[in-house]
This record gives C-alpha cells, structure tokens and sequence, in this order.
C-alpha cells in the first residue's frame, strides 16, 4: 500500500507579524522611558482620558492617532487631528510602522521598536535616553557635563588646548508665542542637525537646557573656538527654517571661553563662556563674544 503523501503549508516569512513583538516607547515629554507594548489589535493615544494612551497636552486631540496591528503590519493613522500626526518629522495620515521610527504626536516623541527581542532592544534604548536628547537626537546636559570633565582633565595632564562655545536662540520666547510650541520644537531640532553635520568627529555637541547649547572644541584655542563660532552664527543666520511652509527667521548668540589658569575646572569653564554669552545678547544678539 502506497504511503499518503502530507503537504505541510508554510506560511510566507512577509505574510508574518513583524518580528512577533512591537512596543512604543516615551523618548521625548512626560512618562520618559515608559513603554507600550503594541499586542492588541488597536491602540488609541490622545489627550482625553477614555484613550489607551494619554497625552495631556493643548497640542493633542482627545483622540489623536492609532495603532492598529493586522498581525502582518503594525500601521499608524491619525483621526483627524488639529496638529498633525508625525513619522520621522513627515506628517502622515497613516503609515506603516518600521523598526526605530520617531513618532510625534503633539510635543511627546515614541520610538517604535520592533524585533525578535524587544526587551533588549527596550533596554539599550532606555540606556541611549541616558545620553541623548529625544528632542533633537544629540547630547544631552547630563552627558555634556560628564566629557567636559574629562577633556578638562585631558588638556590639563597633556597641556593642550580646549575651548568651549555657549550659545542660544535669540527671542525664542516669541518664536513660540508666535508660531506655537510644535514650531518652536521643529526649530530645535533643525538648527540641531544643522550645526551637528558641521563639526568634527572629536568635538561635543550637546543641548544645555531649553534652547541653550554647548560645544566643546578639545585641542582649538581661543582665535580658532570664536573664528569656529563666527562661521556657526552665519550658518544658522542663512539656514531656512520652516515649520509647515512658514518661515521663521532664527539667530544666535554665543559665548566662547579657552582652559586656561583661571578656567581650571568645569564650572568655571561653564561660567566664563555663559557670561560672553550675556555679553553677545547684550551686544544686540546674533554676534558672538569671548
């Protein structure tokens, strides 16, 4: 008697879930670091306290956006919102969610992540957030101060250079009356990817606090740190800032300080260049001084 012969179906590797988990976690906003994993069939994120996750922002709808997971896909669409719905700083009306996209939603930042092992993946990215500014993805103070403390003690044992630029937005206050908070944010973060593509592998660039920056320039001494600032304040002064089609004109103010006998230590460093930043927003902004 001839064996009967079982055809055994398998399933396409694209027509899987991808990767069997998902989860959305806070870079950027309150609840920082918090996680969602995305297991259900839906999921809705908005300001009114009846969504699964709530935002509690003026910026936010009550129901702003969901995610909705077809077990082959995990897409996002947004219901219609009064600001918008953000992929990766595009605004979407619905998408198809990748591995390590950036959500936007009112002035809260997700990071998608999606993977064989979601939980690692979660970790590594809470300890990136240890680091990095959610907002415009470079350093942020905590990080800053922790290098500037070993470049100091660096320059000092091989008696080398270092310089440190302080510099600000000017009126940012009036960007954001005048264009709202999500302006304001875009800013941010375009005049950080901006000034990031310009300096070197072996300088810091980090976010201070709100709209205040530091660079730390190891090995440049004061004439190359104020002619590097100079040429930093033309950049941003000719870059095009727009936020949804309106431009928005921006400047800056910097302060620039060199390691020397009486800037010895970090806090000195900080205050020194803190102070010619004073001394530049007095002088009518948009110049630097130091």
């Amino acid at each position: 008697m001839r064996a009967k012969t079982v055809v055994t179906s398998i399933s396409r590797i694209t027509e899987r879930a991808p990767g069997k988990e998902a989860c959305l976690v806070v870079i950027y906003g309150t609840d920082l670091g918090k996680k969602y994993n995305l297991d259900a069939a839906t999921l809705v994120l908005g300001r009114s306290s009846k969504c699964d996750v709530q935002i509690d922002q003026e910026s936010v709808s009550r129901a702003h956006t969901k995610i909705i997971n077809t077990g082959k896909s995990i897409r996002i669409r947004d219901l219609g919102s009064t600001n918008g719905t953000y992929v990766n700083d595009e605004i979407i009306e619905e998408h198809v969610l990748g591995d390590g996209d950036l959500i936007k939603i009112g002035r809260t930042i997700f990071k998608f992540l999606s993977g064989g092992n979601i939980e690692r993946a979660y970790h590594e990215e809470i300890y990136r957030l240890t680091t990095i500014d959610g907002l415009t993805q470079i350093y942020n103070k905590r990080y800053f101060l922790e290098t500037l403390e070993r470049e100091i003690a660096r320059s000092n044992r091989y008696r080398r250079d270092m310089s440190l630029v302080m510099f600000d937005l000017d009126h940012f206050k009036k960007i954001n009356d005048s264009h709202g908070h999500l302006a304001g944010d875009s800013v941010l973060k375009i005049l950080a990817s901006t000034i990031k593509a310009k300096i070197r592998r072996e300088d810091l660039f980090a976010r201070y606090g709100g709209e205040e920056f530091a660079i730390v320039l190891p090995e440049i001494d004061g004439y190359n740190a104020h002619q590097f600032a100079e040429k930093t304040r033309r950049i941003v002064e000719t870059t095009d800032f727009r936020f949804e089609n309106t431009k928005i004109d921006v400047t800056i103010s910097m302060g620039v300080a060199t390691l020397d006998p009486d800037t010895a230590d970090s806090a000195a460093l900080i205050k020194r260049s803190d102070e010619r930043l004073y001394e530049a927003k007095g002088a009518g902004r948009n110049c630097v001084r130091g």
